[in-house]
């Protein structure tokens, strides 16, 4: 059956260009050119010419399959970008708050076809899987746009809605079978809430089901610097966990196994919601459980091409899943390196014995195979890792090695908790209370580790990147060579991490001055830096968590672990929503921030959380070692108004930040100091209209503007107008949407 692993790699292939590179006829013309060559190779008769064959058979097959696909089912989907209909939605999943209401999965019949939709409303009601809403709906098609197509076209979402004017929404009640799970799910996680202390319920639902939303931030970072996100991401793991407990339960007797763990495991991957990584994990366990049960060899190569087909034969955009290609790397990082790393350590390694049942052979036995699993999937994972995340952790073996034998056993309290705890609350509750101590336990040691200097590596650093291609280039020749030395190679590796470490943080102390614009969408993130001095302006953007997460590594990967003040220009979400979650990592000596009356939720909870380091800027305040003068405003009740403004003065340089002050905002700070001529503007409210003036740019002549802007924003900035203003001014403009994170140094 290894045909079918080479035939997988081909239509695999084949998704991955058709999705990426190629479209429409031309998937038919590389079909054909592929046909050829596969008729070609089979006059060869040779074991490799077989391979390439099936290889070269599965690039058919997938390129046909993707172009049937695309005009079957994706034409029509595109074809209704723009439209506004009147829509019939049932309601797949709950409703989740938006900063205007409220968004939710659901199904649509249209053209023919059904559906699965991402939809908004703009008015603040709860929605639960089965409801039907009916309205007119604006939509667009998944393909681009601001947002994610990555994230929602490997859920099969190929079309979102958005309400168009002022038509009436009409709300149904009802309830449907296949709604079932996303109740029972529901359920599950108020029940933990119950069961469960405070501090504790939120990693309990995200081991049991995935539910990460509830984790702070902090913890979400601890996991991800130390390695093991993995374990509160459904996975592989958490399917064995579930599969041993089912053989166990069944006195490993096949026939009963099989009865029993093909069911529950498709309704705990209905439950956990099918997410990509559950799916195959659930597919390749279910071969296992056949394989015992007709009495066949199990092979995992073969198991995960045939869940590798049957996934992207459902919807091969699957392919663009960030969880689908995180589970296949792992796994087939695993495959291929990790039996080798565990001979080596066995056999040409000083550990000690690992044979017998003494607990030092055992401990050696269990030493090696997580230390091996974890290079393995580590050598896959970690490319992706860097890509989207921008981050590799390279604490994760340790941390594993550490926790990752105490994860089984609280997944099974867990459930024995649900369980014991329906039939009788007090003894799940205490069970819950029981089970709260371990996880605190493992909390703390992933917060420790993640604290170290070095626990993670970030890609805003071009050393950081050239060190990952250069460890990949050093593993490829390590691979092809006979006399392998493993020491060699492991102390080249880290000699490269240790100077790309040095140069990330050296370099830019040797700048006089430094102005880097953060690419966090349509929000802000600036960091001003001069002679040894951090300031951050601003934390915000498309999301809280990716505002934090972006600021928070570019900072560690110049090693700054504290920053001598932040600027709050003022309190909008894109401009400060992430900045407690980025303090809870990177704190700070002191907090500016404006004055302004009435009533801010963000700005009461920075008062909460951080009161004794705020400073409020009621007055002209300069900050003489950083050269920076921070202007407040006198319009104290509107938000963009009231938003600080900084000059910031290093050398020859002359830097201006408005926040989102309008026109008027930006006269009152003309009459209120006289500006210099400007070498760097960062325009104002993201480049609207409304801001960056013409008397603005006539009074500073800035030679360079900085826009910092999501790309395809729903609010049309920068608009025609500014842009016209500043090339009427012969400003050199620089987008973060374009241009992603800009840097200037002096």
């Amino acid at each position: 059956m290894r045909w079918l692993m080479w035939f997988a790699i081909g239509f695999t292939m084949a998704c991955a260009a058709g999705v990426y590179l190629i479209s429409g006829w031309w998937l038919l013309v590389i079909a054909a050119f592929c046909g050829v060559i596969c008729v070609a190779l089979l006059l060869l008769r040779t074991p490799l010419s077989k391979k390439l064959v099936h290889i070269l058979l599965g690039c058919v097959i997938g390129f046909l399959w993707l172009w049937c696909f695309d005009k079957c089912y994706l034409l029509s989907a595109r074809q209704l970008d723009g439209q506004i209909h009147v829509l019939q939605i049932q309601v797949t999943d709950y409703s989740q708050p938006t900063a205007s209401g409220i968004s939710a999965e659901g199904k649509i019949q249209l053209s023919g076809k059904t559906y699965s939709v991402q939809f908004y409303i703009n008015e603040d009601v709860t929605l639960s899987p089965g409801d039907r809403v009916e309205g007119g709906f604006k939509l667009r098609y998944t393909g681009g746009g601001s947002e994610d197509p990555t994230y929602h076209r490997g859920k099969g979402i190929f079309l979102l809605c958005y309400p168009k004017g002022s038509n009436e929404i009409f709300y149904q009640a009802l309830s449907s079978p296949d709604s079932f799970p996303v109740i029972w799910r529901q359920k599950i996680l108020s029940f933990l809430d119950t069961l469960f202390p405070r501090d504790t319920a939120p990693f309990a639902k995200a081991l049991l089901l995935g539910e990460t939303e509830d984790l702070p931030f902090e913890t979400r970072w601890s996991l991800k610097a130390s390695g093991v996100y993995h374990v509160v991401a459904v996975s592989g793991l958490h399917v064995s966990i579930l599969f041993a407990l089912v053989s166990i339960l069944c006195l490993r007797h096949r026939v009963l196994t099989a009865v029993i763990g093909l069911p529950v495991l498709f309704l705990f991957a209905a439950v956990a919601g099918f997410s990509p990584s559950i799916v195959r994990a659930c597919i390749m366990q279910s071969l296992v459980i056949l394989a015992l049960l007709v009495d066949k060899e199990y092979d995992p190569p073969t198991a995960l091409a045939a869940a590798v087909l049957l996934m992207l034969g459902v919807n091969p955009l699957t392919i663009t899943s960030v969880s689908f290609q995180l589970s296949v790397g792992c796994m087939l990082g695993i495959l291929l390196f990790s039996q080798r790393i565990h001979d080596y350590l066995i056999h040409r390694t000083k550990l000690g014995p690992a044979k017998g049942k003494s607990l030092r052979a055992r401990l050696t036995r269990w030493t090696v195979a997580s230390v091996s699993v974890s290079l393995g999937a580590m050598s896959v994972t970690m490319p992706l890792c860097a890509i989207y995340f921008g981050s590799v952790s390279l604490v994760g073996i340790v941390t594993n090695v550490l926790i990752l034998w105490f994860i089984s056993f609280i997944f099974y309290g867990i459930m024995a908790a649900c369980l014991l705890g329906a039939i009788w609350l007090p003894l799940g509750t205490m069970i819950g209370w029981l089970l709260s101590w371990p996880i605190q336990v493992i909390l703390w040691v992933t917060d420790m580790i993640s604290r170290l200097p070095v626990a993670a590596v970030y890609t805003s650093s071009i050393y950081i990147v050239a060190w990952l291609i250069f460890c990949y280039i050093l593993v490829t020749v390590f691979l092809k060579i006979k006399k392998k030395q493993p020491v060699l190679l492991v102390s080249c590796i880290l000699a490269g991490l240790l100077g790309a470490v040095a140069c990330s943080w050296i370099e830019p102390r040797l700048d006089d001055y430094r102005i880097t614009a953060l690419d966090v969408g349509q929000g802000q993130c600036l960091l001003l830096q001069k002679d040894g001095k951090h300031y951050l302006v601003d934390c915000g953007g498309d999301s809280d968590d990716t505002a934090a997460d972006r600021a928070i590594g570019l900072l560690l990967s110049q090693g700054i672990f504290r920053l001598d003040g932040l600027i709050v220009t003022h309190y909008d979400a894109d401009h400060a929503g992430g900045a407690s979650n980025m303090l809870s990592r990177i704190p700070a000596d002191t907090i500016y921030l404006p004055v302004l009356t009435g009533e801010n939720a963000l700005r009461d909870a920075m008062v909460r959380q951080y009161g004794s380091k705020i400073h409020w800027v009621e007055e002209d305040l300069v900050l003489e070692e950083a050269e920076i003068t921070i202007y407040p405003a006198e319009n104290t009740e509107d938000t963009n108004e009231s938003s600080l403004c900084i000059l910031f003065q290093p050398a020859d340089c002359d830097i201006l930040i408005t926040g989102d002050r309008s026109f008027e905002g930006e006269f009152a700070l003309m009459e209120h100091t006289d500006l210099p001529d400007l070498e760097i503007l960062v325009a104002g409210h993201h480049g609207s209209r409304t801001s960056t003036s013409w008397e603005l740019l006539n009074a500073t002549r800035p030679e360079i503007v900085i826009i910092s802007v999501g790309k395809d924003n729903g609010y049309g900035h920068p608009t025609g107008e500014t842009l016209e203003r500043l090339k009427l001014f012969g400003c050199g403009v620089y987008r973060t949407d374009l241009e992603g994170t800009i840097i200037f140094r002096g």
